[in-house]
């Protein structure tokens, strides 16, 4: 599942038009990127979220077959459902389990090799922490995610879920560190530490930057 339903308000007035996964970079709309990388790493099926401006997602889209997908849409209407709430208002179109990459970061991590093991209800790839975020997120240790320890390290946005993370809640708006949180305070998290390259493409100067760096 690639989130791209989000209005994108540090990045205005770029997405006042247009819809934050279609604003380009390197010659092409970001999301662009996202769905080749999921081809290549074997994926056959992509669900996306859609609410503001919608309709271009839509259309940009299609039916996905020439990215050699199959894209379905999952609209929430009006006001985005936030990742929680989005990941569960699409529950019963995704496998289980199933990949969930925020369209709004870049990310050369191996897609293909994640996975959740056991019973475990996600694994979670986390990054350094940027310079907008010093804080971080998380600790790991022994590939086990901590809310809490040292060093602390950023959730890249890229994860794998089982259904049973979601099915508690009903569906709704709603953020998913929470269901996150109550998970790793049952050891049912499992992460990994990415030492490649990452962005959050987060604001005009983030945009920039990458645009920088992959420009044909």
């Amino acid at each position: 599942m690639l989130l791209a339903a989000g209005r994108g308000e540090r990045l205005r007035p770029l997405t006042d038009a247009c819809p934050k996964p279609l604003l380009p970079v390197g010659g092409k709309p970001l999301i662009h990127w996202h769905l080749e990388r999921l081809a290549h790493a074997g994926f056959a099926r992509v669900v996306v979220n859609t609410s503001w401006l919608a309709e271009r997602i839509a259309a940009e889209l299609g039916d996905g077959s020439r990215f050699g997908l199959a894209v379905e849409l999952s609209h929430e209407g009006p006001v985005a459902l936030e990742a929680g709430g989005g990941i569960r208002h699409a529950l019963e179109r995704l496998d289980d389990p199933f990949l969930v990459v925020n369209s709004d970061v870049w990310c050369d991590a191996d897609l293909a090799a994640l996975g959740v093991d056991g019973a475990d209800l996600a694994h979670l790839v986390l990054v350094d922490n940027p310079p907008h975020h010093p804080q971080g997120d998380f600790g790991l240790a022994d590939g086990r995610v901590r809310d809490g320890g040292d060093p602390r390290l950023t959730f890249a946005g890229i994860g794998v879920y089982r259904h049973a993370l979601f099915a508690v809640r009903a569906p709704g708006r709603f953020p998913l560190a929470p269901l996150l949180r109550t998970a790793i305070a049952a050891d049912a998290v499992s992460g990994q530490h990415h030492a490649g390259r990452w962005l959050d493409v987060g604001t005009a100067e983030r945009l920039a930057a990458l645009e920088r760096e992959l420009a044909p």
